[in-house]
């Protein structure tokens, strides 16, 4: 069980610290929750105490593991995406469902590569956004870094990318 104060991530809204601890009737059921205060939009999300293991919330990730995922960012190499931008949807939407970080990179590289290529679709945008959200606010806690230090950190490191791949071009 966590505690006021740990760093924990929630797969679908990102990583946050724990601010409290409450008791909530909800549909006539009471349940504890712990109250997540996510660093990005200073959203505050409920998680339900009693089903850590089923929604996949865990501890953030170290420093080291957190550059092993900006190196994800960095890898000019291109993954091969459907076609298709429903089936593109599907993909990515599954990538970060596995709430893996280094997965989730692979879907903010592939979009952004897609997005300089042609303007992406608003679902496709929001998919975008939301993986961005989930390393974004993960990293202004590991690092212990402002949110607008970390989307520098991450614009510069696939803009690293983006030089070699054109340098290999």
């Amino acid at each position: 069980m966590f505690e006021i104060g740990d760093k924990i991530v929630y797969p679908i809204h990102g990583a946050g610290v724990i601010v409290d601890i409450e008791s909530k009737v909800i549909l006539g059921e009471k349940k504890e929750y712990y109250v997540l205060k996510i660093p990005v939009n200073e959203m505050r999300v409920l998680v339900p105490v009693g089903s850590m293991d089923e929604v996949g919330v865990r501890e953030i990730k170290t420093p080291q593991e957190m550059h092993e995922v900006l190196d994800v960012l960095k890898d000019p190499s291109k993954e091969d995406m459907p076609s298709n931008w429903n089936r593109r949807y599907r993909f990515h939407q599954d990538k970060i469902k596995t709430g893996d970080l280094k997965e989730i990179a692979k879907v903010i590289k592939n979009l952004e590569s897609l997005d300089m290529e042609k303007s992406l679709s608003t679902g496709e945008r929001k998919i975008l956004n939301n993986a961005r959200q989930i390393i974004l606010s993960e990293m202004v806690l590991v690092y212990d870094k402002t949110f607008d230090e970390v989307v520098d950190i991450v614009d510069t490191t696939m803009k690293e990318g983006c030089l070699k791949d054109a340098g290999n071009a």
